[in-house]
């Protein structure tokens, strides 16, 4: 078989938004050339589209132009390598799909152990939210929902009281486990953060195993968080202002 039309094949059986690079179809290295050639013959007569150097995809075509990728095929490459999580979408990248708003970003922010300088991929900005604890595909929605807590001034399109019950809605269907694992990760968080978190837990009626994060902190530290209390009726137990 042509390498044009094994290349063709392989993208007819790949689901749309898929992307992909030379280096997913299953020919001879020396035949490196043919390929990219033949892809970008594919790229020029629409049947995939381009989304960076070396990056395909398969494009969906709707009445109102290509409709991109998921974001999670978008830096697929850097959430995983040879097998193994090493990144996760978080910031800009996962407020929306967490109920904070209903703003979606050309940003995409991924949680690292290892950062690099932020890069444009197309028309989306990759940015990288250092992350110091250990990065498993089961704590990724626990360290989600903790970067989200500490950039909660961030947060596009919303307020502190808004995001403030909606959190209390997210941590209200964690179990008990997950509570306490959230409470784990966090003590390599700031202190603003576990402060907030511990907030949180306590307008739970969580107060059993927020002693962790109390001990944490620093007694006479405060933390400004306009309007919190408005929602938190312990805030001022965790010096939040």
């Amino acid at each position: 078989m042509k390498v044009t039309d094994y290349i063709r094949n392989t993208i007819d059986r790949l689901p749309k938004g898929y992307v992909f690079t030379y280096e997913d179809f299953d020919i001879d290295v020396k035949k490196k050339e043919a390929i990219i050639k033949a892809l970008n013959r594919m790229v020029d007569s629409g049947k995939i589209s381009k989304l960076a150097k070396g990056k395909y995809f398969k494009p969906e075509k709707t009445p109102f132009g290509i409709l991109q990728p998921n974001q999670e095929q978008i830096v697929k490459d850097l959430l995983d390598e040879d097998g193994k999580t090493v990144g996760y979408l978080t910031g800009y990248s996962i407020y929306n799909r967490l109920g904070l708003t209903t703003q979606v970003s050309n940003v995409i922010q991924i949680g690292k152990n290892q950062t690099r300088p932020k890069f444009k991929r197309e028309r989306y900005t990759i940015s990288f939210i250092k992350q110091k604890n250990i990065i498993t595909k089961k704590n990724i929605p626990l360290l989600q929902i903790l970067d989200s807590i500490k950039y909660i001034k961030k947060i596009p399109d919303t307020n502190v009281k808004i995001s403030c019950l909606r959190f209390l809605e997210i941590l209200k269907k964690l179990n008990l486990d997950d509570k306490k694992e959230l409470i784990r990760l966090s003590l390599k968080y700031p202190p603003s953060t576990r402060a907030l978190l511990g907030a949180l837990l306590d307008e739970l009626q969580e107060k059993a195993i927020t002693l962790t994060l109390k001990e944490s902190l620093n007694p006479i530290t405060k933390y400004e968080l306009s309007n919190a209390s408005e929602v938190l009726s312990k805030s001022s137990d965790w010096n939040i202002l």
